[in-house]
C-alpha cells in the first residue's frame, strides 16, 4: 500500500473517532472499573523507580563486545551494571580521600 493512501485511509479513520461520542465507544471487552474493584486493587509500593537511559555511541574493542555477545541476550544491561559498579566504587574512593 502507498504512504498516500494509507494516509488517505488513516485520515478518514481520525475523522470518525473524533465524532464518536463516549456512547458510541465498544467497551464490552473491558468492563468499567468499580469502586469495589478499586477496593481489591493491589498497591505495589517499593518499586524502584525508572532511570532514563540515554543512547551513546561507545567504540568498544572487538574482542570485548564479542565476549559481551557471546554470553547471551541483556549484554548491554550487563556491560550497563558493571559500569556502574566501576562508578559506585570511584565515588566510594574519592570520598575516602577527601
Amino acid at each position: 500500500m502507498k504512504q498516500g493512501n494509507l494516509s488517505r485511509i488513516l485520515g478518514s479513520d481520525l475523522t470518525r473517532l473524533d465524532a464518536m461520542t463516549d456512547e458510541d465507544i465498544d467497551l464490552s471487552d473491558s468492563p468499567e472499573v468499580t469502586p469495589e474493584m478499586f477496593a481489591k486493587a493491589i498497591v505495589r509500593r517499593g518499586l524502584k523507580p525508572v532511570v532514563k537511559k540515554k543512547q551513546i555511541t561507545l567504540r568498544i574493542d572487538d574482542d570485548v563486545i564479542m565476549w559481551f555477545k557471546s554470553q547471551g541476550e541483556g549484554y548491554q544491561t550487563h556491560i550497563n551494571q558493571l559500569l556502574r559498579e566501576y562508578v559506585k566504587v570511584q565515588k566510594t574512593q574519592a570520598a575516602n580521600y577527601k
